[in-house]
């Protein structure tokens, strides 16, 4: 049998959900009004011939402002975002280096949807914060706190910057901890946090509580409650303890991470360094008030901060390198900057590309605020990165469109010159994907990585599986098509948090030599009507995760995939994971579990007992493979 890798080509392949209770229910998505900015300028440095004008959805708190006028905006933000899952406003709130809040005046504030709260210091102890930043669960039935969970908080950023935690005055559940209860497509990075722990579950509210997977990076701390969360990866940051662990919990480089010798028991996957690692760049300003962009170097076998013993390595690249783009800059003012050797700004909303946004110059930065999103019209692909190396895209999220696009984001052609370098990876941060939720997406490809030396550090590709369409269930299997999550060509490509969700076909295709994967998070697609719409020729279903037949190095640490056929419970899929039989293929601590509707038969290759309704929230492990 065969499987598409890429623009109809076929190649030799072998064949691929988790519970997410709640995303299929009825929510109420409103449109809100756009929050006012609390009238501090953006053009505190402005760069020569202008003001920056980083747009009307970001706003610059100083730390001489009043915490009741910063508080009162940040409210104010939550409230219209707390429950707009598919709107289309995109929000960043930067805070300019100093303190706020105080003990007699802690600021605690809660993020939405599509919105990045980031410290525009050098470094994360330049921007403190006494008080909280938060995430609670969304509860469900009218507005009260019962049938509440986290498994739809996604999109929503935080960064650079130290949490003092305070949580005087609150009540005893709430002040135990800060809340921080999310799900994909959710960052944690370059933070600095102390004065009380640090919960990834909300247990204040009625059950069933249930939080389903995020990434923390390049950050310091306090002892971690895990809680609920069903996988989650740790990167290059130092904690001061862990505590429970659901189904699949990586840690890679972190100082003080739990042990793994007992696997599955408790079910933690823990290297001592990371093999290849590269910080998001970041916003900042400099001691004389200018803005700019750092970005960190590709660093090889690292553990702990980026930033313990002074500014992170990298370059710093003025804004004035920038294009600043809004969404209604059309796409040919983009590339014609691009192609004069600028980077790219995308300040927060939704841009429309009816046109590829074509990256072709080597060291190229693309960084978006806000979640940024780019959304394919007439079937094109919204990026396109030459084969070149050194290129870091960072904080955007790519929609699917009306008309089917070949791909959403390509890394090099298949048949390119490959002028990658193992030392300056081509590099995607919080890159995130989605067909369909807001509108009807059609895909082959979401993803296709050709060029080599390509590192992906934290990636949500997903096929919605609920959203605001109007489609039944059944209707979704063939209006919102995406056939292929991830299709990765290239040789020496590493993937450190590959979350891939919902495909027709295989989610992730990997046929390229030498690739590396530190936790990897997969769910089938809910809704094959048949097993016919479910068939890889004569084998049953598609396996989440397939290493192609051909290659012959590859590594695996810490994969799960999840089944929850709820569209036909009878269902079945062979394996979760499909590899080629050779010595150089190591898998590690991986697992599928039962959602309560279908069958996965096997772990690997025919390995490992049935995911079935009989074992439902059960994983069933295979700590190595082979054996």
């Amino acid at each position: 049998m065969t499987t598409p890798t890429a623009g109809g080509e076929e190649s030799p392949t072998g064949r691929p959900r988790r519970q997410r209770l709640g995303r299929a229910l009825a929510l109420g998505l409103a449109l809100t009004t756009a929050v006012a900015t609390p009238g501090t300028s953006l053009a505190a440095a402005p760069p020569p011939g202008g003001i920056l004008d980083l747009g009307p959805n970001v706003t610059v708190f100083d730390p001489s402002m009043p915490v009741g006028r910063i508080q009162a905006t940040l409210d104010a933000a939550h409230a219209a975002q707390v429950d707009d899952e598919m709107g289309t406003r995109r929000h960043a709130y930067l805070f300019k280096p100093g303190t706020y809040g105080s003990a007699e005046h802690p600021l605690r504030f809660k993020v939405g949807y599509y919105t990045e709260i980031a410290g525009l210091g050098a470094a994360p102890t330049d921007v403190v914060v006494n008080g909280k930043v938060e995430v609670y669960n969304r509860c469900l039935t009218g507005g009260g706190t019962s049938n509440c969970l986290a498994l739809v908080n996604f999109w929503r950023t935080l960064s650079n910057l130290s949490i003092k935690i305070d949580a005087a005055g609150q009540d005893g559940c709430r002040a135990s901890a800060n809340f921080w209860a999310v799900s994909q497509a959710v960052s944690m990075r370059r933070l600095d946090v102390s004065g009380g722990n640090l919960s990834l579950m909300d247990y204040c509210t009625a059950g069933p509580q249930f939080a389903s997977g995020g990434f923390i990076a390049d950050s310091r701390l306090p002892f971690v409650t895990n809680g609920s969360q069903q996988q989650w990866l740790t990167r290059n940051s130092q904690v001061a303890g862990w505590s429970n662990g659901v189904w699949n919990q990586v840690f890679s480089g972190v100082v003080g991470a739990p042990d793994d010798a007992t696997f599955p028991n408790p079910p933690y996957t823990t290297l001592d360094t990371t093999p290849l690692s590269r910080e998001k760049p970041y916003l900042f300003v400099d001691e004389r008030g200018r803005y700019q962009v750092r970005v960190p170097a590709a660093r090889r076998n690292t553990r702990g901060v980026s930033w313990a013993d002074g500014m992170t390595p990298g370059r710093t690249l003025p804004i004035t390198d920038f294009f600043v783009a809004k969404p209604s800059d059309p796409v040919s003012a983009i590339n014609a900057q691009l192609a004069r050797g600028r980077h790219l700004l995308l300040t927060p909303g939704v841009y429309d590309i009816a046109r590829s946004i074509k990256v072709k110059r080597p060291d190229t930065v693309v960084l978006g605020l806000g979640h940024a999103t780019l959304t394919a019209v007439d079937g094109a692909v919204p990026l396109d990165v030459a084969d070149v190396p050194g290129v870091v895209a960072a904080g955007v999220t790519i929609d699917a469109g009306l008309d089917e696009s070949p791909v959403l984001l390509r890394v090099g052609r298949r048949h390119g010159g490959r002028r990658s370098s193992a030392d300056n990876p081509t590099t995607l941060s919080d890159v995130y994907f989605r067909v369909g939720g807001p509108h009807v997406g059609r895909t082959d490809v979401a993803l296709e990585i050709n060029s080599d030396n390509v590192l992906i550090d934290h990636t949500w590709v997903w096929r919605g599986d609920h959203g605001v369409e109007g489609f039944t269930d059944t209707e979704r299997w063939n209006t919102n098509t995406g056939r292929y999550g991830v299709v990765i060509n290239g040789d020496h490509v590493t993937a450190t948090g590959l979350f891939v969700e919902h495909f027709q076909r295989y989610n992730t295709v990997w046929n390229g030599d030498d690739g590396t994967t530190i936790l990897y998070q997969n769910e089938l697609p809910y809704d094959p009507p048949t097993q016919a719409d479910w068939m890889n020729g004569d084998v049953e279903g598609y396996a989440g995760y397939k290493v192609g037949d051909h290659v012959r190095r590859h590594t695996l640490h810490g994969g799960g995939v999840y089944v929850f056929n709820q569209n036909n419970p009878a269902i079945h899929t062979e394996n979760g994971f499909e590899v080629p039989e050779t010595p150089g293929v190591r898998l590690h601590h991986i697992m599928t579990v039962n959602l309560s509707a279908g069958t996965i038969d096997h772990v690997v290759n025919g390995v490992g007992e049935p995911a079935d309704t009989t074992r439902i929230g059960a994983p069933v492990y295979v700590a190595r493979y082979p054996a």
